[in-house]
C-alpha cells in the first residue's frame, strides 16, 4: 500500500519479542518519599508558614521569660518586699501566650487543609492525564484511596508540631542556657535522661514510615473491594454473592486493621517517651535538687526556676517527637502520591514527536489523503500473560533469563478510511476492532507500522488536537453521574439547551425528558442507572453527535437497541454522517451492509476488504458470518 507521508517517522525493525530482565526476588519494596519531597507542599504556602515562625519565636520568648518572672516573685516575697508590677507582667504573659498559640493553631490547621488541597490537585491533575495503560493495571479504589486517604495525612505535618518545633526549638536551646547559668549538675543529669529518649525514638521512627506506608496499602486494598462490589451491586446480588463480598471485604478491612493496630503499637512506644522522660527528668531534678538547695548551692527561687525551665524543654522536645512520628506516616503516604506524579502523562512524550506535524511540502496534510489510514500496523498490550519468551543475557555471569511478552493483537494491518465514507470493522470477538479504535483515539500507540490521519502520523499530533476532530462512542456505552445535560455537553460545552433538546429528539430520547420535569437538569445516577441500557447508549451517541466532529468512531452502537429506536438512531447519524469519516464496529451485519467499505478481521488480520456484495463472494469468514446472519 502506498502512502504519501513525508510527516511520518521512520519506522522501526519489528521486534518478535521483548527483551529484559525479571525483577529480582523479593522486591516488593513500597515508594517511599523524602523529606525534600515535602518542601514543594510546605513552601507553596511560606508567607503564612513565615507568620507562624514569627508567632511560634514570639511564644517561645514569652515562654522563657515567665519562669524568670517566677523567680523574682519568689524573691521578692521571701524578702517581704512589695510584688508591684511583677504580678501584672507575669498575668500579661500567660495571656499573651495563650493568645498566640490560639491563632498560631489556627493557621496551621488553615494552612495544612491548604496542603491537602494542593497535593489533591496537583494527584488528580496526573491521575486523570494517566496513559490509559495505567487505568489497565490499577485498581480504581487504590486511585480513590490516594486522593482521599493519603492526601489527608499531609495534614499531619502541620498540625502535629513540624512548623511548632521552629519556635519550640528556641525555646529548647532558650532553656538548656539558663538551666545551665542555674545549675550545670542538675543539668547534666537532664541531659543524660533526655538523650536516651533521643535515641529511642530515633530507633523506631523508620520502623513508623514502613508501617504505615502498609497501612495506606491496605486501605487502598480497602477501598478497592468496596468500589468493586459497589459497581456492580446487581450482579452481585442477582448471583447470591453478597455474603462472600461482605465476608471478601472484611478481610481487606481486617487487613487494614491490623497495619494500623502496627502502626498504633510502634507510636505508642514512641508517645510515652517524652512522658517518662518529663517525670524521671522531674523526679531527678526534684531529689538532686532539693539536696543541693539543702547545702546551700542554689536558692530555692533557683530550684523552681530550673523546674519550670524543665517544662519548657520538656514541651518542644514532646512536639519533636510528635512531629517525627507524623512526618514519618506522611513520608509514607506521600511516597503513594509521589509514586502517581511521577508517572509521565500521556501526553509528556507529545513534545518530542510533534515538529513532525508540519509537511515539508505544504506545512499540512495533503487533501488528497484518506481520513484515516494504516499502515502495516502491529500492537501487542504490556503486562499481559505471555505467548512467547525469550532469553536475555543478564548483567552479571552470562545468566540468561526468559522473559514473557504478549503476542500481538493486531498483526500488520493495514486499510484506509476514504474522507466522508463509512467504514465499518466487523469480525469475531478479539479479532482486534476495539483496538483499532483506541489506536486511532491514542489511547495507545501502535508497536510498530503508523496510524495516520489525513496523511499525518497521529503520534504527530498533540492528543487534544487530534481528539477535537474525533467523536468516540465506547461499547459500553458510559454515562457520567449528573444531569443529562452534563453528559451532552461533555464534549461541546458551549451548546445551548435548544441544541441540546434538538440532539434528543434526534435520537428518541424525548421521553427521558418527557418524564421528569426537571428536563436536562435530571440526574441520571451513578453510571447512568437511571436510564435504560438503550437510552445509556442513545445518550453516549447523543453526546458525540452533538459535538460534531469530522470523523466519528462507533463501537457496537446500536447493541442495545429494539429496531424501532435502531432505524431512529441510524437516520440521525445518517444525517449528521453526511460529509463526516465514520468508523463503525458492528456484529450485526444487517448495520453495516450498506457502508462504502467493509474491513474483516481476525485474530488481528485483515482477512477481507471490500463491499457487502464483493466480500460476499470473496472472503469466506465474512461469507460465513452473513449466513448466520440471514444475509445471504
Amino acid at each position: 500500500m502506498s502512502t504519501a507521508t513525508s510527516s511520518r517517522p521512520a519506522k522501526a525493525a519489528r521486534p518478535a519479542l521483548r527483551l529484559g530482565r525479571r525483577a529480582p526476588a523479593g522486591t516488593t519494596e513500597g515508594p517511599r518519599a523524602r523529606f525534600g519531597d515535602l518542601l514543594p507542599y510546605l513552601l507553596e504556602h511560606k508567607k503564612i508558614l513565615s507568620v507562624v515562625t514569627v508567632l511560634s519565636l514570639l511564644g517561645a520568648a514569652a515562654s522563657l521569660a515567665q519562669p524568670l518572672l517566677v523567680s523574682q516573685v519568689i524573691t521578692v516575697v521571701e524578702q517581704n518586699d512589695p510584688l508591684g508590677p511583677l504580678v501584672w507582667t507575669l498575668v500579661t504573659l500567660v495571656v499573651l501566650s495563650a493568645l498566640i498559640s490560639g491563632y498560631q493553631h489556627y493557621l496551621l490547621q488553615r494552612t495544612g487543609e491548604s496542603v491537602v488541597l494542593s497535593s489533591r490537585r496537583a494527584l488528580v491533575g496526573r491521575m486523570l492525564r494517566l496513559p490509559i495503560r495505567e487505568f489497565d493495571t490499577r485498581r480504581t479504589g487504590d486511585l480513590v484511596s490516594r486522593v482521599g486517604s493519603d492526601t489527608t495525612l499531609l495534614r499531619a505535618v502541620l498540625t502535629q508540631g513540624l512548623v511548632e518545633a521552629i519556635g519550640g526549638s528556641v525555646t529548647f536551646v532558650g532553656a538548656l542556657i539558663a538551666m545551665l547559668i542555674i545549675d550545670p549538675v542538675l543539668l547534666g543529669l537532664t541531659v543524660l535522661v533526655v538523650a536516651v529518649s533521643v535515641v529511642t525514638v530515633t530507633v523506631l521512627s523508620g520502623r513508623i514510615r514502613v508501617a504505615s506506608l502498609a497501612a495506606q496499602e491496605r486501605v487502598g486494598d480497602l477501598a478497592s473491594s468496596v468500589e468493586r462490589a459497589i459497581s456492580a451491586v446487581r450482579t452481585v446480588r442477582a448471583s447470591n454473592a453478597t455474603d462472600r463480598e461482605v465476608a471478601a471485604i472484611e478481610r481487606d478491612a481486617e487487613a487494614a486493621w491490623r497495619m494500623g493496630i502496627q502502626v498504633a503499637r510502634i507510636s505508642a512506644l514512641v508517645v510515652p517517651v517524652a512522658g517518662i522522660a518529663m517525670q524521671v527528668s522531674f523526679l531527678v531534678v526534684l531529689g538532686v535538687g532539693g539536696f543541693r538547695v539543702a547545702n546551700g548551692d542554689i536558692t530555692i527561687a533557683n530550684l523552681v526556676s530550673f523546674i519550670l525551665f524543665l517544662f519548657l524543654m520538656i514541651l518542644p522536645l514532646g512536639q519533636a517527637f510528635g512531629a517525627i512520628t507524623s512526618v514519618n506516616s506522611a513520608l509514607g503516604a506521600l511516597g503513594r502520591i509521589q509514586e502517581i506524579i511521577a508517572i509521565p502523562a500521556e501526553s509528556d512524550g507529545d513534545r518530542a514527536i510533534a515538529p513532525l506535524a508540519v509537511d515539508a511540502a505544504t506545512g499540512r496534510a495533503a487533501s488528497a489523503a484518506p481520513a484515516i489510514e494504516f499502515d502495516d500496523v502491529w500492537f501487542r498490550y504490556e503486562g499481559e500473560p505471555a505467548d512467547g519468551t525469550a532469553d536475555a543475557p543478564a548483567d552479571t555471569g552470562g545468566e540468561t533469563e526468559a522473559v514473557p511478552v504478549r503476542a500481538p493483537v493486531l498483526n500488520g494491518v493495514s486499510f484506509r478510511a476514504e474522507r466522508g465514507t463509512r467504514t465499518a470493522l466487523v469480525g469475531p470477538s478479539g479479532a482486534g476492532k476495539s483496538t483499532i479504535l483506541s489506536l486511532i483515539e491514542r489511547f495507545y500507540d501502535p508497536t510498530d507500522g503508523a496510524v495516520l490521519l489525513g496523511g499525518l502520523d497521529v503520534r504527530s499530533l498533540g492528543r487534544e488536537e487530534l481528539r477535537s476532530q474525533i467523536g468516540y462512542v465506547e461499547q459500553d456505552a458510559p454515562v457520567l453521574a449528573g444531569s443529562i445535560r452534563d453528559n451532552l455537553t461533555l464534549g461541546a460545552p458551549d451548546a445551548t439547551d435548544e441544541e441540546c433538546i434538538r440532539v434528543l429528539h434526534s435520537v428518541n430520547l424525548t421521553e427521558v425528558l418527557e418524564r421528569n420535569p426537571l428536563g436536562l437538569s435530571a440526574p441520571v445516577g451513578e453510571d447512568g442507572v437511571m436510564l435504560s441500557g438503550g437510552e445509556r447508549q442513545r445518550l453516549a451517541i447523543a453526546r458525540t453527535i452533538l459535538a460534531a466532529p469530522p470523523i466519528l468512531l462507533l463501537d457496537e452502537s446500536t447493541s442495545s437497541l429494539d429496531g424501532l429506536n435502531e432505524q431512529r438512531l441510524r437516520e440521525a447519524i445518517d444525517a449528521v454522517a453526511e460529509n463526516r469519516t465514520l468508523i463503525v464496529i458492528a456484529h450485526r451485519l444487517s448495520t453495516v451492509v450498506d457502508s462504502d467499505r467493509i474491513v474483516v478481521l481476525d485474530h488481528g488480520v485483515v482477512v477481507g476488504t471490500g463491499t457487502h456484495s464483493e466480500l460476499v463472494a470473496s472472503t469466506p469468514l465474512y461469507r460465513d458470518l452473513a449466513k448466520h446472519q440471514l444475509l445471504v
